[in-house]
């Protein structure tokens, strides 16, 4: 090989690596961008950076026409245990029900004591549903089709609020629910009903909802973070002592 060939080979193979080094070093500057919900009592920047400075964020300012975006950046659990209760008011009257709930994974168990006092209970995984009622051992199993962890919890979910019109909402910001930090997001009246509710900024998950129809509430939604029960496999093993998902 000739010494100017040779010359031109060394040098294009330094100019490549120097070229690699930086590069290298380049994406080792760059910080990576993501989007932060501020805390409820912090003000809302954009740009602004971790107390290390170490990366910069995007700080989403929750009103009205941004807390569709806020909402979507939240995601649910793997893994969760809670209780809920719902309380249905008429003139004259109320009635409430309870719902506890475990999720691990697809499966979800879910243990409703309705209206009549009986309890309902239901594992699903997605494909299949098991049902069954009170300490009976009789199980009914179908295909889930539109059921599902959200669909059997009967609250509303963000997805709820992430298809609702943007001209709907009408109000938008950073309220506790039960000490929890949350995003509130109300609607405008539509049918002659307003719709309330709050979504945890920790866990992404619904904590609390209203409905009012002429000013007065005819429905609420809570949990009861106190009361969260701990997941296990027992939670999906049907009467028979069949376990339908193991919790590791």
């Amino acid at each position: 090989m000739g010494k100017r060939k040779f010359n031109a080979i060394s040098i294009g193979f330094a100019v490549l690596i120097l070229l690699t080094v930086a590069l290298l070093g380049s994406n080792s500057l760059r910080r990576s961008s993501r989007i932060v919900l501020p805390s409820p009592d912090a003000s809302s920047s954009a740009g602004a950076e971790e107390p290390d400075g170490s990366q910069e964020t995007v700080r989403i300012e929750v009103r009205p026409d941004t807390v569709q975006a806020a909402i979507a950046t939240l995601a649910r659990p793997g893994r969760y245990g809670r209780v809920l209760t719902a309380e249905y008011f008429w003139s004259g009257g109320s009635a409430s029900t309870e719902t506890v709930v475990r999720v691990d994974g697809g499966f979800c168990r879910v243990d409703l004591t309705g209206l009549d006092g009986r309890v309902r209970h239901s594992i699903t995984d997605g494909q299949h549903t098991w049902i069954w009622y009170d300490s009976e051992r009789s199980v009914y199993e179908t295909a889930a089709g539109d059921i599902d962890v959200d669909a059997e919890q009967r609250i509303p979910t963000y997805e709820d609020i992430l298809a609702l019109p943007a001209e709907d909402i009408a109000a938008a910001d950073y309220r506790s629910f039960s000490n929890i930090p949350c995003l509130y997001v109300e609607t405008g009246e539509r049918d002659g009903y307003v719709q309330r509710y709050w979504i945890s900024v920790e866990s992404g998950l619904l904590v609390g909802a209203e409905k009012l129809q002429s000013g007065e509430t005819v429905y609420r939604a809570a949990e009861r973070p106190e009361e969260s029960p701990a997941v296990s496999t027992a939670d999906f093993t049907l009467p028979d002592g069949s376990v339908l998902h193991t919790v590791e």
